[in-house]
């Protein structure tokens, strides 16, 4: 079973919010995706302003470029109808705080990887765009798949040499909420996170 190392995650999930302009009717939804690029390479670079600052910077960007709702039901898959809705709210909470906390432990990390950028497909409002992250030893291939909420464009799932990150963590989190429940999912998650805020 494909698992993505702690590293190769934490340069992907920085790569996200790296996206490029889809072709679209709407300009703004260029300017916007520029803008959020900037935004992120500012605050990565930005070594020098306060780490609560940077990291509450990142918390925002994240937020407003991942459709975590959309994200957190296809990671469920049929066990999103199995669980209430207070269940389900819990896991989008913990799912966002999940990949928040993995931006923010990335701000230490950043050692300016570069990216470049290949073909892009529309259909309807939704998006397929391919990329790469290019490092100092590896190359490696990310498609990003994007749908359209109003006029701009958001991330809600990304396959990773061939893999999707949905339907990875679907087969870890199915299994646990099958073993353990959703107590025991949460509290894995809980983990998680809190591990990677130190």
């Amino acid at each position: 079973m494909f698992r993505l190392s702690a590293n190769l995650t934490a340069i992907v999930l920085v790569a996200l919010l790296v996206i490029p302009a889809v072709v679209w009717p709407s300009a703004k939804a260029i300017d916007d995706v520029q803008a959020t690029v900037d935004d992120v390479l500012a605050v990565l670079r930005d070594t020098a302003a306060p780490l609560d600052q940077r990291r509450a910077k990142i918390r925002n960007l994240v937020r407003s470029r991942f459709d975590f709702e959309l994200m957190a039901k296809s990671t469920l898959g049929r066990q999103w109808k199995n669980a209430s809705k207070q269940e389900q709210e819990t896991f989008i909470e913990l799912y966002s705080k999940l990949l928040e906390a993995t931006y923010v432990g990335r701000i230490e990390a950043y050692t300016n990887e570069k990216i470049t950028y290949g073909s892009e497909k529309t259909k309807g409002d939704k998006a397929l765009v391919e990329t790469h992250i290019v490092t100092a030893t590896t190359d490696i291939p990310i498609d990003y798949k994007l749908v359209q909420d109003s006029a701009e464009w958001k991330v809600y799932d990304v396959v990773i040499e061939g893999v999707s990150l949905i339907r990875n963590f679907r087969s870890s989190y199915g299994s646990i909420v099958e073993k353990e429940g959703f107590s025991g999912l949460f509290a894995r998650m809980e983990n998680k996170v809190q591990e990677l805020e130190k």
